[in-house]
This record gives C-alpha cells, sequence and structure tokens, in this order.
C-alpha cells in the first residue's frame, strides 16, 4: 500500500489533489489542521490501484461530443422539406413536447399526432376492391403491379382490371406485368363492364384496378371517373408522386377527394428530397397516408408507411444523431432503425421562438388557403 500527504490551503483543494495523484480508489487515513495555515490530508492507496489511476492519467482527455438539440433538429428538418410554416410549427410544437432524445423518434410522434396512416391490405382479409386514381403520370400502372405483386408473394389471389384504354401502351404495360405474374389481366371501358368483372372477381382475394389519369380540374374528366367508381362497392386510391408544388398538389388532392378518396399513395420517393408538398396534401385534404414507392422496381420499393418510417425518410439516422452504421433503407437514404435505439443526448428544450423562426423562414412558408 502507499501513503502519501497533501498540503493545501483548504479541504476540498486537498481532497482534489488526493484524486488526481492516487485516483477515486484512495482511502483517507488522516486530517489535520496545519499551524501556519492550511490542512494536511495523508491517504493510503494498493499499489494496483494507483498504476490505473496513473495510466489513466496519461491517457489524453478525449473532447465531449457536442449535443443534439431535438428541437432544433426537427425544425430543420421541417425547413429543408419546405413545410409550410404554419404546419411546421404545429409539428415543432408536437414534437418538442415529447421527452425523448431520438430526435427521429420526436418527428415521428409529432407526425402521428396530426396525421393518419392506413396501409393498404395485401389481400390476407377480404376488402373493397381498390381503384387507383390521380392525374396523367402519377405512376398508377406501376403501383398496380406492385400490389399485384406484394399480394402474389404472399400467395394470394389476385384480380387485375384495368379501364385505360386511352393512353397509348396503357393496356400493353400492365399486361406484361401481368404475364409475369401469370395473372389474367381485364380490359374494360365502362362502368357497366366494370360491374361485370367485378362480378368475375366476387370470391378473389384482392381486386385492383387501374383508371386513365384524370385532370382534377376538369369537369368532364371527373364526372367520367365518378361514374366509373359507381360501378360497385369499391375503395378509390389516390396515386400522387412525391415533389410536387405543395399548394398545387393540395387542389389536386381535393378534386379526387370529393369523389370519395381517402387515402393517399406516394410514388416517385426515391427521386425525391423535399417532402413537404406531402405533409400539405394530407392536411389540407385530410387523407391518410397508406404506401410510398420507393423504387421503379416491380417486385420491391413499396413500403407501408407508418409515422416513423416518413420521419425516417425526411430526417436520416446520422441527422438525428446517430452513432451507429443503420441498414439500407428507402430512397438511397440511410435506413430505418429500431425506435428504441438511443441518439445522443440533447441539450435543454429548444426555445420555441428560435424554432419556429427557422420554420418561418421555408421558402415553402406560405399560408395555407
Amino acid at each position: 500500500m502507499r501513503l502519501k500527504s497533501f498540503h493545501a490551503k483548504t479541504m476540498s483543494e486537498a481532497m482534489r489533489m488526493v484524486r488526481q495523484s492516487l485516483g477515486d480508489d484512495a482511502i483517507i487515513v488522516a486530517t489535520r489542521e496545519e499551524e501556519g495555515g492550511g490542512v494536511r490530508v495523508t491517504a493510503a492507496v494498493e499499489e494496483e490501484d494507483l498504476l490505473i489511476a496513473q495510466e489513466r492519467a496519461r491517457q489524453p482527455v478525449r473532447p465531449a461530443e457536442p449535443e443534439i438539440d431535438v428541437g432544433e433538429v426537427v425544425a430543420d428538418a421541417l425547413h429543408r422539406h419546405g413545410v409550410p410554416a404554419a404546419l411546421a410549427e404545429q409539428l415543432i410544437d408536437a414534437a418538442s413536447g415529447l421527452d425523448t432524445d431520438d430526435a427521429c423518434l420526436a418527428l415521428g410522434s409529432a407526425l402521428d399526432s396530426l396525421y393518419t396512416f392506413a396501409p393498404l391490405p395485401d389481400g390476407r382479409t377480404a376488402v373493397k376492391p381498390l381503384v387507383l386514381v390521380g392525374p396523367p403520370g402519377s405512376g398508377k400502372t406501376l403501383v398496380a403491379a406492385k400490389l399485384a405483386a406484394r399480394a402474389v408473394f404472399k400467395k394470394r389471389s389476385v384480380g387485375v382490371i384495368t379501364t385505360d384504354t386511352v393512353r397509348a401502351g396503357g393496356v400493353d404495360q400492365l399486361a406484361a406485368f401481368t404475364r409475369l405474374m401469370k395473372l389474367k389481366l381485364a380490359t374494360v371501358e365502362d362502368p357497366d363492364a366494370l360491374a361485370g368483372a367485378f362480378e368475375v372477381h366476387r370470391k378473389t382475394d384482392l381486386v385492383l384496378v387501374d383508371t386513365a389519369g384524370r385532370n382534377p380540374f376538369s369537369h368532364e374528366d371527373m364526372d367520367d371517373l365518378r361514374a366509373l367508381l359507381s360501378a360497385g362497392e369499391v375503395e378509390p386510391v389516390l396515386v400522387l408522386p412525391a415533389g410536387l408544388d405543395a399548394l398545387e398538389a393540395a387542389d389536386i388532392a381535393m378534386a379526387f377527394k370529393a369523389l370519395g378518396v381517402r387515402r393517399m399513395l406516394v410514388t416517385r420517393v426515391d427521386m425525391a428530397r423535399r417532402l413537404g408538398s406531402l405533409l400539405t396534401i394530407a392536411s389540407r385534404a385530410r387523407m391518410a397516408f397508406c404506401d410510398a414507392s420507393v423504387s421503379s422496381k416491380v417486385a420491391e420499393g413499396l413500403t407501408p408507411l407508418n409515422p416513423l418510417a416518413l420521419a425516417r425518410m425526411m430526417l436520416p439516422p446520422e441527422e438525428a444523431g446517430e452513432d451507429t452504421a443503420p441498414e439500407p433503407a428507402p430512397r438511397g437514404r440511410p435506413a430505418a432503425r429500431s425506435a428504441a435505439q438511443p441518439a445522443s443526448k440533447p441539450a435543454a428544450k429548444p426555445a420555441k421562438t428560435a424554432t419556429k423562426a427557422k420554420a418561418a423562414s421555408s421558402p415553402s412558408s406560405r399560408t395555407l388557403p
């Protein structure tokens, strides 16, 4: 055992000298006040413990890792994605109210409080025929093929119908996909024929209908689509690409909502880097998020959406202060990780004025009509 005495002006200073010299395992043997002022402390420590303390003292002190402000990270993400100011403010308030060190989890919780998420069925339970609607070029035909492939892989019976007889090559494109999956494609041109096709597939697990692209601002197009939807008890699903102007896309969604659309499937997520328009659409049109297409490949790239999945698309893990290497995720971005996986400890809750000011400076901070 090693004994050593320390002289200092105060007891706290002497104890600090003991810890620095002998380490935390040192035992105080005696203390006394000196005649000339100050104190003397005698401490003892085992030789092995002393060697460990000296080794630790020689090691360089690692700088503290920068702390991550969860509220600020969320505000930065919303600003980068062009979320309108009023909507961003609601999300920031919701995210700041959650006691978590994980920025991705905070954003997911905020999205969950403002939006509805209802992924499409894969045929395991009886559902209404799904009619894919949307403007021209939104990706309805590819989505129909992806939904069919997903159900086929799960060994569900699938019926595929197309009403897209106007667009050049529209039927041929879907027919090529269905042939590969050994499915029959029914082609119909009017509501009566569609009703007949529904009757044929009465016992089919999942029935999918691909429709021609419709101009949402054309009364004639909308009336034709409305007549088509009246052919049976169906669920229309809006298919919209990511990356559109927020307010323009919201107007499109409102036009299709008037036909009974309640769910929105997002395409081209792999080609978009700003997803603020999607939040605007769902907020203004009161639509539920269902799935997202994150690849042009038919056999993959259709992801059911939930609050955390959408948060991960908007806030890659490294931006949330994550240290571990995540799995690959949709859109070529860093992947989804476990919600329970901790992130770096954030500073105190952000001042709302600072984060809201950042949201207000968004390039898409126009007030929603």
